[in-house]
């Protein structure tokens, strides 16, 4: 029969070699499997992600070819509601510009609906109220109705059908609404059909008020001009440059097609943000995964070093070895990837329904098919897997064939000092540069600095593995007898395993470690910051996007306890030219007992319309005095207070138009700060509203820090398992090489229960070592990023670090249970007469 063609014969050797060591390359592969199933699994999720958010906020109502809205420096007008609007009149001018079949004038605002529980529904940044202008017909063709009729009078309003589901309310409900931070109760006359409406494709609320009702809450905020059907990109230029003409210089026009092309820009910003994140997860998954796979491969070469010694011996050459090794790391890695891409889909499927772009408003289905990821997973697998092996490959095809015919081949020690010096030289270096950078606000420095001192650890571990068990050799000898002491040698025998094992598992732990102190201690400083920027006993403040009610002061001072309340406005006295000196706006009647001043000289009562009371801090490094000239205004105090009122105070009259309240200080009758908090809260009844006291700020402070840490330990735990896994593979390598060395042990007395127990305490040691290390990487990382943080101090979350670290070495138990079952049942004189030693 004629010789098969060479690149099949190049295929079929380690095709055959796979299949007589196929569960010893199970565990490489599903290292590299789960790899690549992170990596596509980000790349489809993130793909899904993007489009949804191009299509909602890409969306742009089919009757507007441009729109008019005021320009970014326009300035909110006396009495509106804070922000800025257009002139009444400009869509009667807009109605006669050539090329505008229609004219819609649009008054929207922030506006919030709580559900049948009380919280908000929607996505916050998103939530708008608006005008219901019906037509002819009585309906509004840009939100018709899906229930029920169009709002007509000033108690009622219509919901976007998606809100009114969430919410749970039904058209005749009495429901709650928030506008410019004052929550009202009003009846639900309709539900609308809004899926053109951008705000509703991303998740936020729509409520729809009627004609008047709106105007006098949002004022004219833009304008939308129709074209003809059909009018192109050049039309809709040509409409838009007719309407810039009749505009003032405080509004601006811009095309449908302008407005889909930024939508499209900021969605691939966030699109690729979020995939970005995802991939650096990815990267440390492919990295403890090529560690597994440079081990295993390394084990193996090791084994069956008389295997290619033969082959050198009956005329194969270096070459040959090298592509007998690399040709079955290539197939490991396609089989990898094979496997891993709809792993991958599954995973992306998953983080799709835990962590929906827009609240699920516009539902893009993942696409299953994708060529880049395909060629990322292809590439990933096999890349990671060819690259770990290649050293282990070159190390089999470097030896001779009569010095591979021993069963193992350890490393010179000459090789070993070589390796230890350059350890030693990296670690020195990443050491100095954290210490180096402990003073620089340079975040990304730190990092580099943090991954050159993980580098020259791997580098440093074999060494590092024969001191630890130099150290251990005594205590497990009196704890475990010579169980210990085998257990210990065991270790020493084969350095560059153990720490390439070793190693796998630092990574994700050292990162859990960094990650864990980083977070807590920003967390930390989160909860001071809150704490100290109480000014008072309690204070009541907006959640995000949302506003305090210019009248929310005045229903507080009503609630039995709060003895002195005052509202605080950031704004600024004018000093001349450009420049302005930054103030607060207070109630002078309380803010001296509210915000606890103390006043130097003068007095509060006489900053009237052109008073300024500032800091004694302020007034002596301008020499400023009671009496001194500070632009239109005199200084009529001097106080002593918390760094959060700023460097001066003014009255509330002095605030600018379109400047509101940032928070209510509330001073409480003594002793009675959470019956009173309680009292305003049931006052309030306004669910975008915060009462809180200094412990309830603290809380909402680090709330997110926690979130964000408990996301980041569960992401980089895939790291620390697939490095468990690594500790199985060698425990399992490790009784294959030493059944004789068991079968002689056994003979000589030691029962089953021992020899699982020498196994056991060889994983744990090995696991030790990983997490020794990756402590104290992670630590010194962590500590130097903190240090370079201004206020930041340094905490570490002992609880959070403990789980980790028990997690660990609980792994490393459950990793030998296998290999020591499998010891423990060697039969002894098959294992006495096996020929590996």
């Amino acid at each position: 029969m004629p010789a098969a063609p060479r690149p099949l014969r190049a295929v079929a050797r380690p095709l055959r070699s796979l299949r007589a060591h196929a569960s010893r390359f199970a565990l490489p592969a599903l290292a590299v499997l789960l790899g690549v199933a992170f990596v596509t699994g980000s790349l489809l999720y993130g793909e899904s992600a993007r489009t949804a958010v191009e299509r909602a906020r890409g969306t742009v109502p089919p009757d507007t070819a441009v729109t008019i809205t005021p320009s970014s420096d326009a300035e909110a007008p006396a009495g509106g509601n804070g922000k800025p609007q257009l002139d009444a009149r400009l869509p009667e001018r807009l109605r006669a510009l050539p090329g505008a079949t229609g004219v819609r004038a649009t008054a929207e605002g922030s506006t919030f609906v709580a559900g049948t529980d009380g919280t908000l529904v929607g996505s916050r940044m998103d939530s708008v109220g608006v005008n219901y202008a019906p037509g002819r017909n009585g309906s509004d063709p840009r939100y018709p109705l899906a229930e029920g009729r169009g709002p007509h009078a000033a108690g009622e309003v219509a919901l976007d059908r998606r809100t009114a589901e969430r919410a749970g309310h039904r058209v005749g409900d009495r429901i709650r609404v928030v506008v410019d931070g004052d929550a009202r109760d009003v009846r639900l006359v309709g539900l609308l059909t809004a899926d053109d409406d951008a705000r509703v494709a991303s998740g936020g609320a729509l409520t729809a008020f009627d004609e008047a009702t709106a105007r006098r809450q949002f004022g004219l905020t833009a304008i939308s001009l129709a074209a003809t059907p059909g009018t192109g990109q050049a039309g809709e230029e040509r409409l838009a440059a007719g309407a810039q003409k009749v505009l003032p210089r405080d509004a601006e026009a811009v095309t449908r097609t302008e407005a889909r092309a930024t939508a499209a820009a900021e969605a691939g910003a966030e699109g690729d943000k979020t995939t970005g994140l995802l991939l650096s997860f990815a990267s440390v998954v492919l990295l403890v995964a090529g560690f597994l796979v440079a081990n295993t491969f390394a084990m193996l070469t090791a084994a069956r070093a008389r295997e290619h010694a033969l082959l050198r011996v009956v005329g194969a050459t270096r070459a040959h070895v090298l592509r007998l090794v690399l040709g079955e790391a290539l197939l490991v890695g396609t089989a990898a990837s094979v496997l891993g891409y709809p792993l991958g889909a599954a995973l992306a499927t998953a983080m799709k329904a835990w962590f929906p772009v827009n609240e699920g408003a516009v539902d893009v289905p993942l696409s299953f098919v994708s060529l880049p990821a395909g060629l990322a997973a292809l590439a990933v697998g096999v890349g990671v897997t060819a690259l770990a092996a290649y050293v282990p490959a070159r190390r089999a095809a470097r030896v001779s064939p009569m010095a591979a015919l021993r069963t193992d081949v350890p490393a010179t020690p000459a090789a070993l000092r070589r390796r230890n010096v350059l350890g030693c030289a990296v670690t020195g270096l990443g050491a100095l540069l954290l210490w180096y950078l402990s003073d620089t606000p340079d975040l990304d420095m730190v990092t580099v600095a943090g991954a050159v001192l993980m580098a020259g650890l791997i580098i440093l571990t074999p060494w590092l593995a024969v001191g630890l068990g130099a150290v251990l050799r005594g205590p497990l000898r009196r704890i475990a007898g010579v169980r210990g002491t085998l257990a210990v040698e065991n270790a020493r025998r084969s350095p560059r395993r153990t720490a390439a094992t070793a190693s796998a598992l630092m990574i994700g732990l050292g990162l859990i470690t960094a990650a864990g102190i980083g977070t807590s201690s920003l967390s930390g400083m989160a909860e001071r910051d809150a704490a100290r920027e109480m000014v008072s006993d309690l204070r009541v403040t907006a959640v995000d996007f949302a506003e305090v009610g210019d009248g929310t002061a005045r229903r507080v001072a009503r609630v039995p306890g709060a003895e002195a309340v005052t509202p605080t406005v950031s704004t600024g006295v004018p000093l001349g030219g450009d420049r302005e000196l930054a103030a607060t706006a207070v109630d002078p009647r309380t803010a001296a007992r509210a915000a606890d001043l103390t006043l130097i000289d003068g007095t509060l009562d006489r900053l009237g319309r052109h008073g300024v009371a500032v800091s004694q801090e302020e007034a002596d490094s301008r020499g400023w005095k009671v009496g001194s000239k500070v632009g239109e205004r005199r200084v009529v105090a001097t106080y002593e207070g918390p760094e959060r009122l700023g460097s001066a105070l003014v009255p509330l009259t002095a605030a600018r138009p379109g400047e509101r309240p940032d928070e209510i200080v509330v001073r409480a009758a003594s002793g009675q700060a959470e019956a009173v908090r309680d009292r305003i809260r049931d006052t309030l009844d306004n669910p975008a509203l915060l009462v809180q006291d200094r412990a309830d700020a603290a809380r909402e402070a680090a709330r997110p820090y926690e979130t964000l840490l408990n996301l980041v330990s569960a992401l980089l735990s895939i790291a620390v398992l697939i490095g468990t896994l690594g500790v199985v593979g060698t425990m399992a390598m490790a009784v294959h090489e030493r059944t004789r060395e068991i079968g002689v042990l056994r003979a000589i007395g030691m029962d089953r229960r021992g020899i699982a127990s020498v196994i056991r305490l060889e994983s744990l040691l090995i696991c030790a070592l990983g997490a020794v290390l990756g402590l104290a990487a992670g630590t010194a990382t962590a500590l130097t990023a903190v240090a370079t943080q201004p206020g930041a101090t340094p905490v570490i979350p002992w609880p959070h670090l403990t789980l980790a670290l028990l997690a660990t070495v609980a792994l490393g138990v459950l990793a030998s249970l296998l290999p020591a079952r499998r010891a423990a049942n060697l039969p002894v004189l098959n294992a006495v007469g096996a020929e590996n030693a």
